[in-house]
């Protein structure tokens, strides 16, 4: 009796085991067909997979599937395959979208069913991949609808090449210039090996260990580390963003006006603008008189989350009042009639209050000014306002294709807060500007500005600006911005007077 006990658990064993195999087999082979289907060279096509029934069919198979008695290899290979479907599957139902981030709580919030249980994707990553297998490999074949992440296949993963399958991606990854950025001594890594320290190693010479595993060429382990945002644009087809990008722009759009998106959580931001202003003035046929400022602004923000940034704002400026037959860079030296100081500091704040709008942002700032008498007396000229100033700003940028895109801006200044008779602001002025650039390569950007602003006050006066601009990037994490500009406001106009502006600007990303 024993004996035929024992039998009869043996052949239930083999049984279930069978049946379980037949099923990852038929499971693992639809994937393949729907992804050979709807990858296209690390891309997804969204828009014809949310019509593809394919899906709905692996869908409700990841839903109602039983794994528990299936072995670690079966249960990897579907998980992996289950996490990167339900992406696609959550992203193509809202699609069209500009990133995963669009809908609300898609990581940490919005619940799937995967083999009879309710969880997050985050929960499906951690709980059923990262913890239990412990497995670096694992972050580079985890797609999650955005660029930065490592290119999707248009192939299934399977139990019986999964470690091959792991291997071949961590090396592609890890070999892929765009994904490790070697610049002689500095490393830029993806923001993964940030969130994950843990699977790579815990600290910096563990997480090169790592890597080097994977490299032709190794990293040197005096390199220093430093980490480019994540490009959250989806993984689209259409959008033709088939490489890794690190600043969340389409194409070769990688140098947009990036200012207009919030920075990510966790990263730093310091700019550095120079602006050299000159103004000639006298009358229109005898030019006498030359005013000069020059004006640096350094800015630093600090992503408390993807849609939230705090930081600081300061402001230094020198003066020179001269002879129109002077030069706009004798502003740089001492003399009669000039001037110099940290002029304004203050706290400074950008957000994105519209989840759907990825590249729209309002950043406010209310500087305090330093020192006294800025704004002139009979021996100091004017350097900058007695009174505080606060400012909002309005940001957007449009992508018209893969190499043009159309920034706009949209400012609300009040000025001298608190020196005039019943203690508020001076001047208001709402500057609008827009500026239409086109991106020749992924790191260069060429564009053309132009520039209105009215000054609401007592007697009605205005500004207007054009003129033509370049950045580039040396690095993800370094960039230059060049700028020249023509200038008039009402009484330039009126009076035959010219003024111009040479600007030169640096960004870092720490």
């Amino acid at each position: 009796m024993k004996q035929v006990i024992i039998l009869i658990v043996a052949i239930t064993m083999s049984i279930s085991n069978i049946s379980a195999q037949s099923l990852d087999n038929s499971f693992f082979e639809k994937v393949n067909t729907f992804l050979e289907a709807e990858v296209n060279e690390g891309t997804i096509n969204y828009s014809s997979a949310q019509h593809n029934a394919q899906l709905a069919d692996l869908i409700s198979i990841i839903e109602n599937v039983d794994i528990e008695q299936a072995d670690d290899k079966i249960k990897k290979a579907f998980y992996i395959n289950a996490y990167n479907l339900l992406v696609i599957n959550e992203a193509a139902k809202a699609y069209p979208i500009e990133s995963v981030q669009d809908i609300s709580g898609f990581f940490d919030r919005k619940k799937v069913r995967v083999a009879g249980k309710q969880m997050t994707l985050t929960k499906l990553e951690k709980d059923k991949l990262l913890k239990p297998y412990q497995d670096g490999r694992l972050h580079f074949v985890l797609v999650c609808g955005a660029v930065s992440c490592p290119p999707i296949t248009n192939f299934a993963y399977t139990p019986e090449l999964l470690d091959v399958q792991l291997d071949r991606q961590a090396k592609r990854a890890l070999n892929d210039p765009t994904f490790i950025k070697v610049d002689g001594n500095n490393t830029d890594l993806s923001q993964i090996f940030k969130w994950y320290p843990e699977d790579f190693g815990k600290n910096k010479q563990g997480v090169i260990d790592f890597i080097n595993s994977y490299r032709d060429k190794p990293i040197s382990t005096s390199t220093k580390i430093s980490y480019y945002p994540y490009n959250w644009s989806l993984n689209d087809t259409s959008s033709g963003s088939s490489q890794i990008n690190p600043t969340g722009q389409l194409g070769n759009n990688a140098a947009r006006y990036i200012v207009s998106s919030t920075i990510p959580k966790g990263s730093a931001e310091i700019k550095i603008f120079n602006n050299l202003y000159t103004q000639r003035t006298g009358s229109a046929d005898n030019l006498t008189d030359r005013s000069t400022f020059f004006t640096t602004t350094v800015t630093a923000l600090y992503g408390v989350s993807n849609k939230f940034n705090v930081g600081i704002n300061t402001r230094y400026r020198r003066v020179r009042n001269d002879i129109a037959s002077s030069s706009s860079f004798d502003v740089f030296s001492s003399g009669a009639n000039s001037r110099q100081g940290i002029t304004a500091f203050g706290p400074q704040i950008r957000y994105a209050p519209v989840e759907k709008w990825t590249n729209f942002s309002i950043q406010s700032s209310f500087v305090f000014p330093i020192g006294s008498e800025l704004k002139g007396n009979g021996s100091q000229p004017f350097i900058d306002w007695n009174g505080a100033t606060f400012t909002t700003q309005l940001f957007n940028d449009i992508a018209i294709d893969r190499n043009f895109s159309l920034f706009t801006e949209l400012d609300f200044i009040l000025e001298d807060i608190g020196n005039n008779a019943n203690g508020a602001a001076n001047r208001l002025s709402t500057p609008a500007t827009l500026i239409f650039s086109y991106n020749p390569t992924s790191k260069l950007i060429l564009y053309t500005l132009q520039g209105y602003s009215p000054f609401w006050q007592s007697t009605f006066d205005y500004f207007y600006q054009y003129g033509v601009g370049a950045k580039y990037q040396f690095t993800p994490n370094v960039e230059l911005e060049l700028l020249a500009t023509d200038f008039t406001n009402k009484f330039l106009a009126e009076t035959g007077g010219q003024a111009s502006t040479l600007n030169i600007g640096f960004r870092f990303n720490l």
